[in-house]
């Protein structure tokens, strides 16, 4: 696997999702729910419209289920995933048990490949040079959690790293070259 950058600055990050939402509502939610998540690509395109929905209501958490290599996973789906849940559930009819990021001509999910053209087209689109593929999201979210005061070792457990310091390499931190992180509870 090729290393991919994760995205650090929020105009760039603004800038594509501005590209994906008028592009496709579908798309722009693939975008917003994996840097909002962290959620790895291939759990992201297997999730159904009843994974983040109860009674038509998004739910506020997402469960994954164990698996033989992870385990199992919850994820809180901030207001942004919420509100792009809704507005593209708003535009397209699906049921329950049809994939969140249905293909327009199958009845599958949009394959890995197609999800690393949207978010490498958007990326190049909106001026970023670096390496753009799937796991730029989830790298994304990490470094913006990390940048905002989550500690390293809750982001470890997310990825399922087995030291810190895999963990900063994964999210593109070098220890060295970073400012101290401003934590201000501002009690």
């Amino acid at each position: 696997m090729e290393y991919v950058d994760p995205i650090k600055e929020i105009d760039s990050l603004n800038k594509i999702k501005a590209l994906l939402k008028e592009k496709s509502k579908r798309d722009y939610l693939l975008f917003v729910f994996g840097i909002n998540t962290g959620i790895r690509i291939n759990e992201l395109l297997n999730l159904k419209v009843h994974d983040v929905l109860d009674r038509n209501e998004v739910k506020e958490f997402l469960i994954i289920p164990e698996t033989e290599k992870h385990n199992e996973q919850t994820f809180f789906l901030n207001d942004n995933v919420k509100e792009a849940i809704k507005d593209y559930l708003s535009d397209i009819k699906l049921t329950g048990n049809d994939f969140l990021f249905k293909s327009k001509n199958y009845d599958t999910p949009i394959t890995r490949q197609q999800a690393y053209r949207i978010i490498n087209q958007a990326a190049k689109k909106a001026g970023i040079n670096g390496k753009i593929g799937t796991h730029t999201i989830r790298k994304t979210f990490g470094y913006h959690a990390y940048k905002k005061g989550i500690a390293i070792s809750i982001l470890k457990s997310i990825y399922g790293h087995n030291t810190p310091s895999e963990t900063l390499k994964y999210i593109g931190v070098n220890p060295q070259n970073e400012h101290p992180i401003r934590v201000d509870v501002n009690l």
